[in-house]
This record gives structure tokens, sequence and C-alpha cells, in this order.
């Protein structure tokens, strides 16, 4: 009915129309503007020639002699050349065998090596770069945050609007909690307190101590279920009474009440708040490089640090943070739409 609407107001004057369209573009055209002169205003040398690198590069292989020896034999093995070096150890002479590309290395057979020499050097496959890397585990932490933030706050919103105290209360206390201080704070409790606890009681029982990003995840999750619950109880107060009322009469538990009756029609009130809170996931996330993450914030840190391309890097980073955050918008208007026609 809205597009309907638009459409009917557009074509009823399009001199408006066109004239807020030019608007739009000449605005937008004035902020790059602003953002290019600020930048050619700074004293700096840009080099977007390296940012590539960043995403993808080739690795430089370099391929160093473990001890001293001499080389006894060469011979190929498919594409590349197996080079065999008998070398002293403490427990006598063993033989080392060091494969590389052809032509990559000056090496002949009856040559000594010593400990450290550099064999060859080639260039190896492709790697991803920091960007990529920071990327990839932005996005596999911000998912599985997001779907543990869901069970947690359809569950918590579901007590939340529960009449048995003990449910309510626990709701209520756990929402307080978690709104009422950083996330920060958050992150660290949950790295250096109960990380460390939990990872000396399963190193005792023979068990390997959990990666920093599951202490991540479990922070993001906690806290965006918060936040995630409020919203579920404010769409189920959204559904009229009645229709609880109807559903437990006809002999309806309260759970299968809210799973088939209320939670359906809440999720059209609920979806657009929930897209605002999942991008604010995606962006927290930046604040797991304090414990030691390589997400997209501290992949872009690291980079600065060993380049001092600062401007160059942080343009990309915001870019990538943008590129996630309207991807995940679209995606949920489509699902808005979806849920509309049904």
């Amino acid at each position: 009915m809205d597009s309907k609407i638009s459409n009917i107001q557009r074509l009823s004057n399009p001199a408006a129309y066109s004239m807020s369209v030019a608007g739009f573009f000449a605005l937008m055209i004035l902020l790059i503007g602003a953002v290019y002169y600020a930048t050619v205003t700074v004293e700096y040398q840009w080099r977007w020639f390296k940012i590539p690198q960043y995403f993808a590069y080739q690795e430089t292989v370099i391929v160093y002699a473990d001890g001293n020896g001499e080389v006894q034999e060469i011979k190929p093995n498919g594409e590349m050349m197996d080079v065999i070096i008998t070398e002293d150890t403490d427990d006598g002479t063993v033989d080392r065998t060091y494969t590389m590309p052809k032509d990559s290395y000056d090496l002949d057979e009856g040559d000594l090596t010593s400990e450290g020499d550099k064999l060859a050097e080639y260039i190896g496959g492709w790697k991803p770069g920091l960007l990529s890397v920071g990327l990839w585990i932005t996005l596999k932490i911000s998912f599985i945050s997001t779907i543990l933030g869901i069970l947690i706050g359809i569950i918590g919103g579901v007590m939340r609007v529960s009449k048995t105290p003990v449910l309510k209360w626990t709701a209520m206390t756990y929402v307080e909690i978690i709104r009422g201080s950083p996330l920060l704070v958050q992150i660290m409790i949950a790295y250096f307190v109960l990380g460390t606890t939990i990872n000396k009681i399963l190193m005792m029982n023979g068990i390997p101590k959990l990666h920093p990003e599951w202490y991540g995840i479990a922070a993001l999750s906690v806290f965006t279920g918060a936040y995630v619950v409020e919203i579920v109880r404010a769409g189920i107060e959204s559904i009229h009474p009645g229709q609880i009322e109807a559903a437990r009469s006809s002999g309806m538990t309260f759970f299968q009440c809210m799973n088939h009756i209320i939670l359906p029609q809440a999720l059209k009130t609920i979806l657009p708040p929930l897209a605002g809170q999942f991008i604010n996931l995606i962006k927290d996330s930046s604040l797991l490089g304090m414990i030691s993450i390589r997400e997209l914030t501290k992949a872009t840190r690291e980079g600065i640090t060993v380049s001092l391309q600062t401007f160059e890097l942080w343009f990309m980073c915001a870019i990538l943070y943008l590129v996630m955050t309207f991807t995940l918008s679209m995606f949920v208007q489509y699902l808005e739409r979806r849920t509309a026609t049904k």
C-alpha cells in the first residue's frame, strides 16, 4: 500500500520528485568532495597501491639449512627439486632433504653449507592478508553470537512476560545487570576471570584450554541477548492479550501458545529493532581485540603498525564494516517484506 501511495505521489508531481533526487545526489557529491578535500590538505603520502596485499598476497618462502653439511645429491621431484644434504648432528650425520622449485637455489653437489645458510628463496602460493583474516573472524564471531543472542533473547523474552515470579525476576535481573554494565568490562570479566578459571579446570582434567574467540562469543551473545529480551518482550506485549487467553482456554500450555500463536505474529514487530541490534553487534565485535582476537579492527591496527598506512587502512576498515552492516540491513528488509505479505 505504501509503495502504491509513493508511486502515485511521484507521478502526480514529477518535477518535485526529480528535484528531490537531484538534491540527494548533490548532497552525496558535496560530502565526497569534502572528504577528498580534507584528505588532500593533509601532508601525507597516499599508497593505495599497497592495499591489495592486505587482502591476499603471495608468500615469500626462504629455505635455511638446519645444520653444517655437504650437498650430496640434487634430483628432480616432479616440478620441484630435492636437495639432499648430509648434515652433522650430535648423534652423527643425517641426510636431510630440502624441496624447492627449480632456479630458486644456487647449489651444486659437493658444496658445503653451514647452519642458517639461505639455501633458496622463492614465491609461494597465495595467502589471505590481514584484512581478509580479520574480516573472516569478525563474520564468524558475529554470526555465532547472533544465533546465540537470538536464542537467549527469545527464551528470556518469554520468561520476562511469564506470570511465574522465579522466571520473570530471573529475566529482569539478567537484563538489568547486563544492560547496566559496559560491554568492554563484560569481555574482560569473561576472559580474564571466567576464562582463567575454566581453562584451569580444563587443563587439570587433560582437556585443551578454550580459544579466546569462544569467550568473546560468549560475552557478545550474553550482551546482545539482554537487549533482544526486551525487544521480544515488547513484541509479545504488542499482541492483544485476548489471543493468549483464547489459546490457553483451548488447552494450550503457555509455551505452546507462545510458539504457535504469539511469537509468529510478534516477528513482524521485532524485526526492525532486531536488525539494529545485530548491526551494533557487528560493530561491537571490534572490542574483542582487547583479548587478543584478531578481528577486523585489530587486524587493521596491526597493519598500520607494520606499514604506517594509517588513512588507507582505516578507510578500508570502515568500508568493510559498512558492507557488512548494509548487507545485513538489506537482508532484514527482505525478511520484513516477506513477513508483510503473509
